[in-house]
């Protein structure tokens, strides 16, 4: 359990900075300027989504991890 619930939030950090960084370099990155504070709000969308998105992993896929495609038997 633990390991999913680390792999969800890595995967819900990446999101939010990537959506984040991206939204400030469309915005020329000015971070003074109330468009960052837009950004940021924004960009908790497609994080809260990946929450989601793994918590329906662990119950399609692999149970310890949120992605969403099936374990793989290492034998």
């Amino acid at each position: 359990m633990a390991r999913l619930l680390v792999d969800i939030a890595e995967r819900t950090l990446a999101a939010y900075a990537t959506t984040f960084l991206g939204l400030l370099l469309a915005a020329n990155f000015d971070l003074t300027d109330v468009t960052a504070v837009k950004a940021a709000a924004i960009a908790s969308v497609p994080a809260a989504l990946t929450v989601i998105k793994g918590a329906i992993g662990s119950l399609v896929g692999d149970p310890a991890s949120a992605g969403w495609l099936p374990s793989r038997d290492r034998g």
